[in-house]
């Protein structure tokens, strides 16, 4: 077996960011290095610490957990208890963490780190609104070249909007913090609402992760049966988009996912379109393609590979 791929997961959980961190944990593909906390879905104080609970659920208490932004570079911050609850994790009933947050602030942390590893070996996994990313790339530019890719989930295309009209909720948190990662220069793979809604957690694909009777299986189908009340009703079907998930799943098995090289942009001027992502999808712009913008997954297969990877937890 190949040496496992080395990655930071930068997070605001979230019912779907904790599948992710799961998969992650439980996939020897993967060693991940330290999990560094945003705010987004819901505010720091509980991100950081609903991080602290996935990784004891997951039986990995020596894992480091960095806290990084409080809010966005620029505009207030929008949560969205709406669909993850009070906690973020409603659902299941997690105990509060014995675990501790590292002292060093994630920001630090990513500096730090990219700067004394090697070139090309970290992959950063973004969850959640760039906040945390885009500071470390202010603070220190040098880490651009050394970051072998971004894997990210956010932005939309086809689908367009679902926090507003025309933006999707981890870029429209901060679409100053997207627009200084976009700009980069760094290779970067983006999970869109256009793919993600492909990846449905129905009811029966739930079950399933219940019937896995270990304490990940049963607390992840319980955390889907909550977040999942709100995207049925909004989009009428038998199971909402599982998105974060789909980040993890890419570097395990990328052949899951197509999609194509394209330039995007993020709109940061407009307040009717303040952080949509513009994606050049047919090339009729002369902008250099600066990600990779998936828009197919094979559910079943998907579906398939994260119960098979919760069950080993």
């Amino acid at each position: 077996m190949a040496a496992a791929r080395r990655i930071i997961i930068d997070t605001d959980p979230g019912q779907d960011d904790a599948v992710a961190i799961l998969l992650a944990l439980a996939s020897l593909e993967l060693e991940v290095i330290g999990i560094t906390a945003v705010a987004g879905n819901v505010p720091l104080s509980l991100t950081e610490k609903n991080a602290l609970k996935i990784c004891e659920l997951a039986g990995k208490t020596d894992m480091k957990v960095y806290s990084g932004a409080v809010r966005p570079l620029v505009r207030p911050l929008v949560t969205a208890e709406h669909v993850h609850g009070r906690t973020g994790l409603d659902g299941p009933d997690l105990p509060e963490p014995k675990m501790k947050l590292q002292g060093q602030y994630a920001v630090d942390f990513l500096v730090e780190k990219l700067m004394g590893e090697e070139p090309g070996s970290i992959t950063l996994c973004a969850l959640g609104p760039l906040t945390n990313i885009a500071l470390a790339l202010i603070r220190e530019p040098r880490i651009a070249p050394r970051i072998r890719e971004i894997v990210m989930m956010g932005g939309a295309y086809f689908e367009v909007g679902n926090i507003t009209p025309t933006a999707e909720f981890n870029i429209h948190v901060d679409p100053h913090a997207a627009a200084v990662v976009f700009r980069a220069g760094i290779p970067i793979v983006m999970m869109p609402l256009d793919v993600t809604h492909k990846a449905l957690a129905t009811s029966q694909r739930v079950a399933a992760f219940r019937a896995l009777g270990n304490k990940a299986g049963i607390a992840v189908a319980e955390m889907l049966g909550f977040s999942e009340r709100f995207d049925k009703e909004k989009y009428a079907g038998d199971g909402g988009p599982l998105h974060d998930p789909c980040v993890i799943a890419y570097l395990v098995q990328p052949e899951l996912f197509s999609g194509r090289n394209c330039n995007v942009e993020i709109e940061t001027g407009s307040e009717l379109t303040m952080g949509m992502s513009v994606v050049d999808w047919w090339g009729v712009t002369d902008r250099k393609k600066n990600a990779i913008v998936m828009r197919e997954v094979d559910p079943e297969a998907f579906f398939t590979l994260l119960a098979r990877r919760l069950g080993r937890l």
